[in-house]
């Protein structure tokens, strides 16, 4: 008997790609033939198309959208159209049930295709106000999934549902020791995780690097500082520990963890928040964004369960005062957060996407 098909896609940022992650165990222990639509080169080929072998992963074509002038937009809208194509034949080829977008760039195709060949497509966004991607995507979808109640005002009453955060099971079964041990540290002194997302931050790493000698004074530090961004002039230095990217190892780091650093993507975000763990968030600038990471910081922080330092604030104090206030209010933020709402398991998302197959 053909088991059934399920077509996931997402890409651009691991965080397009995090609640995917999440749910493909669900989907494989419920018997669907998983299928994904990513890009050539996205993060998203590295973590599914490499990651999981049982996903069948299909690369299509896809501009990015840009809100600044640049010549590439004078080409992308060919490469979008072709994307659409290549969906097309896909979805067409393969018959999923349903479609389940996490936004990107690559999305866009994927959701208009969807829209020619019939098949019902539920997104997601883990953004207050919806990304470029879904805004476009959403009039092709069927429903639309939100993290914050908040982004309900954004989108079309009725066709929209606040689930809250999803998150992957396996960040809850991080061991510290292990964390140590894979990040070369005895644990001696606190421990501060620096994220700079995916793609890395310059802004972040060049901060925490133009002081790094000091705060190894008082902090042992395991710095995820993106692709291509290793400094191998600091790869002996006693008590820091930086990788491009971590996967398998992330929920053993995240348990040696004392206290995190990080940009504001929701994902990353609630993530740190289930796992009760000290932030400082430093969200993108507007300069850079479309200021969805700047909202998200906001309400964490006026809910108390975060500090933020915005990107142009960064060198008013020192990174290491920066660090000494977030450890000072440790235990304010950790009393909050043990009052905040647990978040959805991947199988009650998967039930709620389900909902609206052929």
């Amino acid at each position: 008997m053909k088991r059934p098909v399920i077509l996931l896609t997402g890409g651009g940022t691991a965080g397009h790609v995090s609640v995917n992650e999440a749910l493909i165990p669900v989907f494989s222990e419920r018997g669907y033939d998983i299928h994904y639509i990513g890009s050539h080169e996205g993060i998203e080929k590295e973590l599914i198309g490499e990651g999981h072998p049982d996903v069948t992963y299909h690369a299509i074509q896809s501009g990015k959208l840009r809100r600044y002038f640049s010549m590439k937009n004078l080409t992308d809208p060919f490469r979008i159209g072709a994307g659409v194509m290549q969906a097309f034949s896909i979805i067409r080829k393969i018959r999923p049930e349903i479609i389940f977008s996490k936004g990107g760039f690559v999305s866009v195709p994927v959701v208009l295709a969807a829209k020619m060949a019939r098949v019902p497509v539920v997104i997601h966004e883990s953004d207050v106000t919806p990304g470029l991607a879904n805004k476009l995507a959403l009039p092709f979808s069927n429903h639309i999934f939100t993290v914050f109640e908040k982004t309900l005002d954004y989108v079309p009453a009725g066709k929209a549902t606040c689930t809250g955060a999803v998150i992957r099971p396996e960040l809850f079964h991080g061991v510290r020791e292990e964390g140590l041990r894979y990040a070369g540290l005895d644990g001696l002194k606190p421990v501060l995780l620096i994220m700079g997302g995916s793609q890395g931050s310059a802004v972040i790493n060049d901060a925490l690097r133009k002081e790094l000698p000091g705060i190894l004074d008082r902090y042992d530090v395991i710095h995820l500082c993106g692709k291509g961004n290793i400094d191998e002039e600091l790869e002996s230095m006693p008590g820091y520990t930086q990788f491009e990217y971590v996967t398998e190892g992330l929920p053993h780091l995240l348990a040696a963890a004392d206290f995190a650093v990080s940009r504001a993507g929701s994902n990353a975000i609630f993530e740190l928040l289930a796992l009760h763990k000290p932030m400082l968030l430093i969200p993108l600038s507007a300069a850079k964004s479309r200021g969805d990471q700047i909202l998200n910081a906001s309400l964490f922080e006026s809910s108390g369960i975060a500090l933020v330092l915005q990107e142009e604030e960064i060198g008013k104090r020192t990174m290491l005062e920066e660090f000494a206030i977030l450890e000072r209010e440790k235990d304010r933020l950790l009393e909050n957060m043990k009052q905040t709402e647990h978040p959805k398991i991947p199988e009650d998302m998967a039930e709620m996407i389900l909902l609206y197959r052929n």
